[in-house]
């Protein structure tokens, strides 16, 4: 097949870790035979740099005239408020721009990478969940204001907002084990109410085959730890979304273990770890390269289609995982990490080889 893929690097790590998942792509489509053209483009910070703006025009053509975008990560202390604009404003405007309202953040850990947990084997033995977070609407989307001695951020959400969200959830929950958890916070917020009345109906009417669980936002951060293996799909809105997302990174290990999706009504994707830039690591090349890698079999699997070289790519990823190849936030105490280049490195050989 023939497809295009805009690469947007980004700040921090963000370069370091792309690299490496383009180097994954470029070996699945000579392995098996695809032509995958890659565009790099500017984006956040260093666009800000170069440019004035985090999301230039040329980055914003790329992005829609491409079937996916891969990212890495943007922002850093050089751009910290008061500094305008910000890297992030690039990262929401991409994602409005491209219709790109559900985003899909799965959990599953590595058994080899148990000891890399917070939480006891025993604890995240057979977690398989995937959280969806609603993704251009809420508190991030909202009216802003700031005055001396008083600001404002406004969480808004209309019904077709929730309706698309929460269908995309379903669709997920009705191949999974048919077991969906909607989070709120339902006894205090307006639109948390809306949100449950939408996800009841939409349930009731459309996917009477689901379990449906409603859990404020609080239980459910409490239930991640307590008891994770027991979800199955969540679904939530933006904030909520982001916050529980990076708890659950915990359960895998590290939170650069997470690959995420960010998905709308076509095929088209962003695909990125769901970490920051971390610029405290940019340019030692101690990055964990692992979760833009699966976000790779992400793109792969959802944008072009390809699902036996996505389960190719993942596979390869835990066969890296499993010959001991950890980077410094995933190796045992007193042993030696590995690069973020040897990192990717040990899963191209074993793409090459097959390896599951």
């Amino acid at each position: 097949m023939k497809a295009q893929v805009a690469v947007l690097p980004g700040d921090g790590i963000g370069p370091e870790v792309v690299e490496q998942g383009v180097r994954v792509l470029r070996q699945v489509a000579s392995q098996f035979g695809h032509a995958i053209e890659l565009r790099e483009a500017l984006f956040g910070g260093c666009a800000i740099d170069r440019t004035g703006q985090p999301l230039p025009s040329e980055t914003l053509d790329a992005s829609q005239q491409a079937d996916a975008v891969l990212l890495g990560a943007v922002g850093g202390p050089k751009w910290d408020p008061p500094a305008k604009p910000r890297p992030e404003e690039g990262l929401l405007g991409l994602r409005r721009e491209l219709g790109l309202y559900a985003n899909l953040r799965p959990v599953k850990p590595f058994a080899q990478l148990a000891h890399a947990s917070t939480l006891k084997p025993e604890v995240i033995q057979g977690v398989d969940l995937l959280l969806v977070r609603e993704l251009t609407g809420g508190i991030y989307f909202g009216h802003k204001q700031r005055e001396p001695g008083y600001a404002v951020d406004t969480c808004t959400y209309s019904v077709v907002e929730i309706e698309r969200v929460v269908r995309a959830a379903c669709g997920y929950a009705m191949s999974r084990k048919r077991r969906l958890v909607s989070v709120d916070k339902a006894n205090v917020l307006e639109t948390s109410r809306l949100w449950r009345e939408t996800a009841t109906r939409i349930v009731r009417d459309e996917f009477p085959q689901l379990q449906l669980t409603h859990l404020l936002v609080d239980a459910c951060a409490m239930h991640l730890i307590r008891m994770p293996a027991s979800f199955d799909v969540i679904v939530t809105e933006n904030l909520f979304g982001d916050i529980l997302s990076d708890e659950a990174a915990m359960i895998a290990g590290s939170i650069g273990m997470l690959p995420s999706a960010s998905l709308g009504e076509g095929k088209r994707g962003l695909y990125e770890p769901i970490h920051g830039s971390a610029p405290d690591l940019a340019g030692k090349g101690v990055a964990n390269p692992y979760g833009t890698i699966l976000s790779v079999a992400l793109l792969l699997r959802h944008s072009l289609g390809l699902e036996s070289e996505a389960r190719a790519v993942e596979a390869a990823v835990g066969a890296a995982i499993g010959r001991g190849v950890l980077t410094a936030d995933l190796a045992h105490a007193g042993t030696r990490a590995a690069s973020c280049a040897e990192a990717g490195g040990a899963v191209l050989e074993a793409l090459a080889r097959g390896e599951s």
